[in-house]
């Protein structure tokens, strides 16, 4: 991996690291994130249980971003080959960097190149059966000023499905990026939980290749944070693909949260959905920036995208950016985003019908963010986010 370390190096100098003037910068500040050294992050004590806790899983634990043996279960699993990053097989160590690589065009990601370029930890993981349970990566901080690269490496066999779950606060700075290779007719699905630390700043990437009559499903959950952006680049490469991705924030306060995803058709009946929900308070800021590109090949094309945000005041803002650019003619292919208050009437039919205001407010954002839950395929898994969402809302009301 040294030879893929050395060229990310080189193409991150070439590049430069991302300004505030960049495109896909101008709504996002970079400069917490491009620091010499990460400014210190109290580490938050939410009194909570662990994420996930009720759900059969392989725990693989990482604590300061340093992969700790004695917290991780065993690492043997049924139809699913694991490797620490270091102890990565032949394979891995070729296919290291190559996804981000390809997904620095046409919009360079600086900060991407930055983590193959020096991050040493993370997991390889490797499906070749049905596995028997999730693989759940847990992300602990003990230092309030930690500095985490982490790099995985994904791969799914053809006709596979394998499900991934991350959750924890993880850093005071992070930077993560997870290659996801699914053949055909394999079935990916990936659920992540952001941990709640006030003062944490992140930057998440997501590179996926999808192969003919395969599935992706991924679902971002972000609470707290000073500074989180989370971004997907995705290209459906076989016929008959489908990608779903949905998140949801809630932010109060010194809060900026920023989604970018970029999803490429390459292939012929292919389907992809962009579904995010934002609940902004006390003068929190939400991003959306959104696209769809279609090859001219790529016909019958289904493409949606959908982001919206629900200010709970005066001093809260958002900023959407849908974009579509299609080289093909039979597709169909819409974007919608809005933003906007709770809506009056609907709380005024809860609050004649008896139910207090805080707990109306709580019930209407639940229903507005349904529909970006309603995008996890396990209900178990679901029904865990939504009391999550849940709890967060009814703390607020102190």
């Amino acid at each position: 991996m040294q030879d893929a370390r050395k060229s990310a190096a080189k193409r991150l100098e070439a590049m430069g690291l991302p300004q505030r003037r960049d495109e896909y910068w101008k709504y996002t500040r970079p400069d917490l994130l491009t620091a010499e050294k990460p400014a210190a992050a109290a580490i938050f004590k939410h009194g909570e249980g662990p994420m996930f806790a009720a759900i059969d899983r392989l725990k693989i634990v990482f604590v300061d971003g340093v992969y700790d043996a004695d917290l991780s279960d065993d690492l043997t699993l049924q139809g699913v080959k694991i490797w620490q990053l270091c102890d990565a097989p032949d394979w891995a160590q070729e296919s290291y960097g190559k996804l981000e690589e390809t997904g620095q065009s046409p919009v360079p990601r600086p900060l991407a190149t930055l983590n193959t370029a020096h991050a040493t930890e993370g997991v390889v993981i490797h499906a070749t059966g049905e596995s028997c349970k999730p693989i759940s990566l847990i992300y602990q901080r003990k230092s309030e000023t930690s500095d985490v690269m982490m790099h995985h490496i994904i791969k799914l066999d053809e006709g596979v499905s394998l499900t991934v779950l991350e959750n924890g606060a993880a850093a005071a700075r992070l930077n993560t990026v997870v290659e996801i290779d699914v053949a055909d007719r394999a079935a990916f699905h990936h659920i992540r939980t952001m941990g709640r630390d006030h003062g944490r700043v992140a930057a998440t990437h997501m590179f996926a290749r999808l192969g003919a009559e395969s599935t992706f499903k991924s679902f971002t959950m972000t609470m707290n944070g000073k500074l989180t952006r989370n971004e997907v680049v995705m290209e459906l490469t076989g016929d008959n693909a489908t990608a779903h991705v949905a998140g949801v924030a809630m932010g109060d306060g010194e809060f900026v949260h920023d989604d970018t995803v970029f999803i490429t058709h390459d292939a012929v009946n292919c389907e992809s959905r962009q579904v995010y929900k934002k609940v902004l308070r006390n003068g929190a800021t939400g991003v959306f920036q959104g696209k769809i590109l279609v090859q001219p090949d790529a016909q019958k094309t289904d493409g949606y995208q959908m982001s919206q945000s629900l200010l709970l005041d005066d001093n809260s803002q958002y900023y959407g950016k849908p974009e579509l650019e299609i080289y093909a003619d039979d597709v169909l292919c819409s974007h919608g985003s809005t933003t906007g208050a709770i809506d009056d009437e609907a709380m005024f039919y809860l609050r004649s019908r008896g139910v207090e205001v805080n707990e109306a407010q709580d019930l209407l954002i639940l229903a507005f963010l349904a529909a970006a839950v309603d995008e996890i395929e396990s209900e178990e898994i679901a029904d865990h986010i939504r009391d999550r969402l849940a709890s967060w809302l009814t703390r607020r009301r102190k």
